[in-house]
């Protein structure tokens, strides 16, 4: 399986319901690097995965329609816990509809799979996977 993957970075705040976030239900920032990896079997007819810098320009625009926002007031979060693990799948979704779109190109239509890596820390991080 080939690869390749692109990356931006995503400053959002939130709170969460639940004993199990402790002092995180209380409304607090958090700043993601995020991590797109496209991955095929095989290369297309220009021998590349997809389009690097249309792949960087599509996570870019779906990051920015989350970027500098308060999640807890955003209508499609309602009532939903956005953590990292959330937030890595509906990433990775908003990039398939892009793919799917064709926003990424005709050689897009090849992919296998998509998978977004949110970074909270050097230390920690989550990722959803997706096939295409």
């Amino acid at each position: 399986m080939f690869s390749i993957t692109v990356r931006d970075h995503l400053m959002i705040a939130h709170s969460f319901r639940g004993e199990v976030f402790g002092p995180a239900q209380r409304l607090h920032g958090a700043t993601f690097l995020v991590d797109a990896t496209f991955r095929r079997a095989e290369l297309d007819d220009d021998n590349i995965v997809v389009d690097i810098g249309l792949a960087t320009q599509e996570l870019g625009a779906v990051v920015s329609a989350l970027n500098y926002r308060n999640l807890d007031n955003e209508p499609d979060f309602k009532n939903t816990n956005t953590s990292t693990e959330f937030l890595a799948k509906v990433i990775a979704d908003r990039l398939a509809e892009r793919v799917h779109a064709g926003a990424l190109g005709e050689g897009a239509q090849g992919l296998a799979g998509i998978t977004v890596t949110l970074h909270e820390s050097h230390i920690a991080w989550a990722s959803y996977e997706r096939a295409l």
